[in-house]
């Protein structure tokens, strides 16, 4: 069966490790393929917030990855930092997406200065500037005015800022329905179908 999508999802060293996780479980649940960029940070983020320890080479992270969610390499796979033979890191096979998730400052303004010496930063560059959509899920709080300027250098180049910022509306019982509360905001924007939680409007029944 074909993929439904390719997506890139990069993780960076902002804390939200929960939202990544979840969002790249729902995609391969949607039968989409998924390239995974992590930067240095996010293994340092991973353990403090889930206790979890990702590896720190790209194929021992592809098969951590690929055995927590039951998945082949073939819908799955990770890149290093300086892979630059990565599809993502080129024009000529550009995903139909990218999200970064969390996505630290640096990052985001990396990417709005249009930076380039990391694989993420290289990669969120080709979606731009070939015209497929960015997701940037930032968690910083408060936003100083470096962080809305670049926030809106990017919003005006049609990139996507979705904080993560949870609502409260649906009555959440629990940390795992405000994380995919986030997590269903991000699979909107890709036009990706989920049952996460109800529609505003709409019963739970």
């Amino acid at each position: 069966m074909p993929f439904e999508k390719t997506i890139t999802v990069a993780i960076t060293g902002a804390s939200g490790m929960p939202y990544a996780l979840r969002l790249i479980e729902c995609l391969l649940a949607a039968n989409c393929r998924v390239y995974v960029a992590a930067s240095q940070v996010a293994a340092i983020v991973a353990k403090q917030e889930m206790d979890l320890t990702l590896p720190a080479r790209a194929q021992e992270l592809q098969d951590f990855l690929n055995q927590r969610f039951k998945t082949t390499a073939d819908q799955l796979q990770v890149f290093g930092r300086e892979e630059w033979f990565a599809p993502i890191a080129s024009g000529s096979n550009p995903p139909d997406a990218m999200v970064v998730c969390p996505c630290t400052m640096g990052t985001l303004a990396a990417i709005a200065a249009g930076l380039a010496d990391k694989l993420i930063e290289r990669a969120a560059d080709v979606v731009i500037k070939e015209g497929r959509k960015l997701i940037l899920v930032p968690r910083e709080t408060p936003f100083s005015a470096i962080h809305l300027e670049n926030m809106l250098k990017l919003a005006r180049l049609g990139v996507v800022i979705l904080p993560a910022n949870p609502g409260f509306y649906h009555h959440p019982q629990s940390v795992q329905d405000l994380v995919d509360f986030v997590v269903a905001r991000v699979l909107d924007q890709l036009a990706v179908p989920h049952q996460l939680l109800p529609r505003w409007g709409e019963s739970e029944s």
